[in-house]
């Protein structure tokens, strides 16, 4: 039996279908998504280990969106399968229509996908703030990163390369003493964290470490 979402409005919904498109353009293998109570979780892949001899850490990003309806699921999905609902829904609008008519409902598949990274979830609670980091500063971070990936790579190269590539880039500490890797910064834009000027918190709990913003949340494995 299929369980299905209500978020808030149509706008809601458009605003999902951004996030999943940013989502897929960083890993196209799966996404999660977590409803409880009135809540919902929708965590994406960065960068995580592949294999057992794999010291990538792992970096997820994660919006929450308000339901209208409390609900309860934990569902693992293709973005693209989760955005060519999520359109059928909006009748082939990449927004939601300024009178509010769309529908905002989203009727989740039926999970039968498993990836590793799920089953490296972050703590739920426990997190103490430990500073702020400028998001200018991130974003140099990640336009370095990137251009430091492409430059190594060549234009034809097999999937274990660019991984090792991207691992040791991304593994790196960002130099703010907090535990947060590179990796962070790249998620951060990548999936549309950032829209403007502002301090973003980092957050610590064992070891794991969390950057959010006013838009959304990255969580990685601390690195030193």
């Amino acid at each position: 039996m299929s369980t299905t979402l209500h978020l808030l409005d149509a706008d809601s919904l458009a605003d999902l279908r951004t996030f999943l498109a940013r989502a897929s353009r960083i890993d196209d293998s799966g996404v999660r998504l977590l409803a409880a109570d009135h809540v919902l979780a929708v965590s994406a892949p960065v960068l995580h280990p592949q294999g057992l001899l794999d010291r990538s850490p792992t970096i997820i990003g994660m919006r929450t969106f308000a339901l209208a309806h409390a609900a309860s699921a934990d569902v693992l999905a293709t973005p693209r399968e989760l955005i060519d609902r999520i359109v059928r829904t909006l009748g082939g609008s990449t927004t939601g229509r300024p009178d509010g008519s769309a529908s905002a409902s989203l009727e989740l598949p039926r999970s039968t996908r498993t990836a590793p990274w799920v089953g490296q979830a972050p703590p739920r609670g426990g997190w103490e703030r430990v500073g702020d980091v400028d998001t200018i500063e991130l974003e140099l971070v990640a336009r370095t990163g990137a251009t430091e990936i492409a430059e190594a790579l060549p234009t034809a190269v097999g999937d274990q390369i660019v991984q090792k590539v991207r691992s040791q880039v991304w593994s790196r500490p960002l130099g703010d003493g907090f535990g947060l890797p590179t990796g962070a910064a790249f998620a951060a834009v990548g999936l549309g964290f950032i829209a403007e000027p502002e301090r973003a918190t980092v957050f610590r709990s064992g070891g794991w470490v969390r950057l959010s913003t006013r838009r959304g949340h990255v969580l990685a494995n601390a690195v030193s």
